[in-house]
């Protein structure tokens, strides 16, 4: 009898850690829909697609980053320049052919990113962690200088008109906002890469022990590579989503995005540790880190409440995450 209630703790406790995320992200809905009225209307729902936009297509990026072992905090500085140098070309050669440069930067940044990891020989998450971080202090202070600091009102001073961004940041089809059908594009393309090509598998086996992979004869320095561009081409395209939605923006505009998409991607059960971690779980994750601000807004929290509570959830994620790799 004592085995057997043993046994069945620990299936429950297993259970808990496998769908803590699913568990909480109806107890939100729940909660918030008794307490504010406002929460199941259309619009909100609406907002909430529009909210999914920049912070996953970040993360999506960072799952394969996160998978393959090493760590970005470079997202800020890409996010804010290639925002700032996408809008300053709009004019020049008009929107297309900015918007396209802006997608090159990103992942330029990204394999920039990559090659420095690869030449200095950081095959260490701390090593990325700051190497990238430096990398972004370069890249916002590049934004910053081009602009001299000052913010871009792309909706009322461009002579261009700027249709695909308009139509990217406020068109819907449906109740689906454009940009959640451009992530839902992404995430299928990027969940068959993961699941069914070898270069996705290979990512996974590089995270999950570097010098085995090596030996296996897996090409590790060109997948740091080839994971770092691909993240900066994700953050690009967040990017775009991000100042599509908002007529006025500031050289600064990508600071904390490297937090919520970590947060989220680990939320969703991807391993810190690397080899182990899915995009579809990342959706869970960003689902949970959107709701959990929508609801508090409606709810009236506290700006730096809300600070404290992301805090205290990505503390809870590391935390779940080391458990979770001690019951393997």
């Amino acid at each position: 009898m004592i085995k057997q209630s043993q046994g069945a703790r620990l299936r429950i406790v297993d259970f808990l850690l496998e769908y803590l995320v699913l568990i909480a992200i109806v107890a939100l809905i729940l909660i918030t829909a008794i307490v504010s009225p406002r929460f199941l209307t259309v619009d909100n729902f609406i907002n909430l697609m529009r909210q999914f936009g920049p912070l996953s297509f970040v993360a999506l990026g960072m799952t394969f980053i996160i998978v393959g072992g090493f760590i970005d905090l470079s997202i800020p500085g890409m996010i804010s320049l290639v925002a700032m140098v996408t809008l300053m070309l709009v004019d020049t050669i008009g929107e297309i052919p900015a918007l396209i440069i802006g997608l090159l930067l990103g992942t330029t940044m990204g394999f920039i990113n990559g090659m420095i990891l690869v030449i200095s020989g950081a095959s260490t998450q701390a090593k990325a962690l700051f190497i990238t971080f430096g990398m972004s202090l370069i890249y916002r202070s590049i934004a910053l200088i081009i602009t001299g600091g000052f913010p871009m009102n792309w909706g009322t001073l461009f002579e261009h008109p700027m249709p695909v961004t308009r139509t990217l940041g406020a068109g819907t089809l449906g109740i689906l906002s454009h940009s959640f059908i451009l992530f839902l594009f992404f995430l299928a393309v990027l969940f068959i890469f993961q699941s069914k090509t070898f270069l996705g598998r290979a990512i996974a086996y590089t995270g999950g022990n570097l010098n085995a992979a090596e030996l296996g004869g897996i090409p590790t320095k060109r997948i740091m590579i080839f994971i770092y561009a691909l993240c900066g081409f994700m953050t690009a395209v967040g990017a775009i989503v991000l100042f599509s939605r908002v007529s006025v923006t500031v050289p600064t505009v990508g600071t904390f995005f490297e937090r919520d998409a970590i947060m989220a991607v680990v939320v969703g059960g991807t391993s810190l540790l690397g080899g182990k971690g899915s995009v579809l779980r990342t959706v869970m994750g960003v689902s949970l880190v959107i709701l959990m601000s929508n609801c508090m807004n409606l709810m009236g929290v506290n700006t730096h409440m809300q600070e404290v509570v992301r805090g205290a959830i990505l503390v809870l994620a590391v935390w779940l995450d080391h458990r979770r790799h001690e019951r393997g």
